[in-house]
């Protein structure tokens, strides 16, 4: 998590990305798993988000490669719909560390806008489930909260007697809460008309993942997620984790960081 300005109106590159990849899939049967990759190739290099989008080419590949060719064209529709999505689907417990599902489902039902999938792809993206991770402004634990923000969001939420952000419960919750009030600021700018949302950009979870990341005040100057790299990357990093999270398609080993993916 960092602290940025952004100074140009969002949606630029992710909606791109995005619609590039819909139409790519919007051939249905016609598109193979196969060209399905390529196309996403080839929006990573205009785009420049190989590395932001590696995991979701990984899970497009596994599947590629085996089973029939119906079977994988509709595994390729789930993962573009769940990156599309709203992170709201269930969470496979499966492809988390197991001592951090509940305290990530937990987070995930604190508010509607905030699912645990959005809560468990954001940790792997600013610690890779390492609690010990420090961040370059003092950011600690799984959730990369800077100081400040834990102080305001931080609870005792394992019942230790502290609140600390290297406890991963109190780290998670805490994770969890902000997120749901950036969602609520970001329905607000949404309601008021100081962001307009397209069809695929602005929407609220865009917004608050945009704001974890650099704050809501670059969010609102820039009236959407800013047309950054920093900000549309970040954003367009957690999506990639979606279908992993909701179990559409298996990791492959060494993926998730402290789990091993169930192998059937």
């Amino acid at each position: 998590m960092g602290s940025a300005s952004g100074d140009n109106a969002g949606g630029g590159t992710s909606t791109a990305v995005r619609n590039t990849i819909a139409a790519g899939t919007g051939c249905g049967c016609m598109l193979s798993p196969v060209a399905l990759v390529l196309t996403v190739i080839v929006v990573i290099i205009i785009g420049g988000f190989g590395v932001l989008l590696a995991p979701l080419i990984a899970l497009i590949l596994l599947f590629g490669g085996g089973g029939s060719d119906s079977d994988n064209q509709s595994t390729a529709n789930e993962v573009i719909t769940s990156l599309q999505g709203d992170g709201s689907g269930e969470l496979d417990t499966s492809t988390v560390p197991e001592d951090l599902a509940e305290p990530i489902e937990e987070a995930g039902e604190l508010c509607g806008a905030i699912g645990p999938i959005v809560i468990a792809a954001q940790i792997e993206r600013e610690s890779g489930f390492d609690a010990s991770v420090v961040g370059p402004d003092g950011e600690l634990g799984l959730s990369q909260l800077p100081p400040t923000v834990f102080t305001e969001y931080g609870e005792d939420d394992d019942d230790n007697d502290k609140v600390s952000a290297l406890d991963a419960e109190d780290s998670i919750m805490a994770q969890g809460r902000y997120m749901c009030a950036l969602a609520e600021e970001a329905q607000q700018l949404v309601d008021s008309g100081e962001v307009i949302q397209g069809e695929t950009t602005n929407s609220v979870l865009d917004l608050a993942l945009a704001g974890y990341h650099i704050g809501m005040d670059a969010v609102r100057a820039a009236k959407g997620v800013p047309n950054t790299n920093e900000a549309q990357g970040y954003v367009l990093a957690v999506r990639a984790q979606f279908a992993k999270y909701e179990g559409i398609a298996a990791p492959p080993d060494g993926a998730t960081p402290g789990v091993t993916p169930d192998a059937s």
